[in-house]
């Protein structure tokens, strides 16, 4: 009987210590710094604790901090379990090897990677393996009054020759711009808009094998639309404040934005009031608001979309099993909670639990936005609006990213030289052809 005490209480102490051993610490590194972002890390963290015993410590890191301090830490052995980054950071971490793309690949697969959108998951693509695990994105929308499209029986703007015919039609100022383009060089809002005219018109300024792309022919057309759109705006240095400013009071059939405007149209952010009408709390313009998240130019009917994409990737130093169940959990059960932080810039990249469940989605839309009022964006849109802006993640793109060259594409998106050169254009500078040329140059110099 002794002895038999003797090993049950030695059963009971082995327990205990595989307990302990299995309740372990990790780190995740976010950019998601904000206090009310940290608050719901927080909680995701505390749900996994709950129900798995292990601690997730969650630490801040600034955005634009993110890569030197991940690259310091990689060379001390000490980078987080967990890394939270861009899209820009995908293929630079993955090439130093500071993700472990092996637990990447089998976290989706695991999960079902028919679950996930696929434009997110191709991002992530280097080499057959999948580097990290998209968590959530958005993608830039054309804005635009689909009341006044359907009144002067337009159609939606889909295509380079849609936006064009809208604005032969609507654009009428200043009682109403056609569209408002951005025409301010140094902001960074100018090259979003350039890059995503580029997307959908097929033309990426980096080859597959990191070369410079000679031909213009897809060039000139991405800088004759560019001056078309600019020539329907106000006149001067426009970004995105004027932009959403005039489309807010009315005054502009097309912008295109992110979908931080979402809430705005519904009237539930006073810095960013709805002026139409003397209700700067108004849902009337979100009723007429069509958006459009994948358009075509000539030449590539498919069309693109430009996507921005947050993933949570298993670090080279990682407790690679914690580390692993921990971003299954946030993309599950922790879902809505990591949503819920932003819903309006954090699209579900994870559509359900199985291939055509879109049971995140519901969750998503029902999640409150705005700031100084909120409610569901379910409230404010229809389904089929809220499903076209969703779509456009599947085919969500940006320069350089399917051929592995995102690093040089960067490059050329940080030093501006389209904006530099297309702003000396649609001012009547230069030609067409010197344009062009211009900036095939000056990115070879690069």
């Amino acid at each position: 009987m002794k002895k038999l005490s003797m090993l049950g209480a030695g059963i009971l102490l082995s327990t205990s210590m595989m307990t302990s051993a299995f309740a372990d610490t990790i780190t995740m590194w976010t950019m998601e710094e904000q206090p009310d972002r940290m608050a719901a890390q927080e909680r995701i963290a505390a749900a996994f604790k709950a129900e798995t015993g292990h601690t997730v410590n969650v630490v801040a890191v600034s955005e634009k901090d993110i890569a030197t301090r991940a690259t310091a830490a990689f060379a001390a052995g000490e980078l987080p379990d967990v890394l939270n980054h861009t899209v820009q950071h995908l293929l630079p971490f993955a090439e130093a090897g500071m993700l472990d793309s092996a637990a990447a690949t089998e976290i989706v697969e695991d999960l079902g990677t028919n679950t996930f959108a696929s434009g997110p998951v191709n991002m992530a693509k280097s080499e057959g393996e999948i580097v990290s695990v998209p968590t959530d994105g958005w993608t830039q929308l054309v804005v635009y009054r689909s009341d006044l499209f359907a009144d002067a029986g337009l159609k939606a703007p889909k295509t380079f020759a849609d936006i064009e015919a809208a604005i032969a039609k609507l654009h009428n100022p200043p009682s109403m711009y056609g569209f408002v383009a951005a025409t301010k060089i140094d902001e960074t809002y100018m090259m979003q808009l350039i890059e995503h005219i580029s997307l959908a018109a097929g033309y990426n300024p980096v080859n597959a094998d990191g070369s410079i792309n000679e031909d213009t022919s897809k060039l000139k057309n991405v800088l004759s639309f560019y001056k078309t759109i600019a020539d329907a705006s106000p006149e001067g240095d426009l970004f995105w404040k004027q932009s959403r400013e005039l489309y807010l009071g009315g005054k502009a059939a097309m912008i295109i934005w992110s979908p931080s405007l979402l809430d705005e149209l519904g009237g539930l952010r006073d810095s960013a009031p709805v002026t139409i009408s003397d209700d700067p709390t108004t849902k009337e313009l979100a009723k007429d608001t069509g958006f459009v998240t994948v358009f075509a130019g000539p030449g590539n009917d498919a069309g693109a979309a430009y996507a921005d994409v947050r993933y949570l990737g298993v670090t080279a130093d990682a407790n690679t099993d914690v580390a692993s169940d921990f971003i299954k959990y946030v993309v599950s059960k922790g879902y809505g909670g990591w949503l819920g932080m932003a819903p309006e810039g954090k699209f579900p990249v994870r559509n359900g639990t199985f291939g055509g469940d879109t049971s995140y989605q519901k969750v998503w839309a029902g999640l409150d936005v705005g700031v100084d009022r909120k409610e569901p964006l379910a409230n404010i849109y229809p389904k089929s609006v809220i499903d076209d802006i969703v779509e456009g993640l599947s085919v969500g793109d940006r320069w350089g990213v399917s051929d592995g060259q995102l690093a040089t594409a960067s490059k050329l998106v940080n030093a501006r030289v389209m904006s530099q050169v297309i702003r000396k254009y649609i001012d009547g500078e230069i030609s067409l052809d010197a344009a062009a040329d211009e900036i095939v140059a000056k990115h070879k110099a690069l």
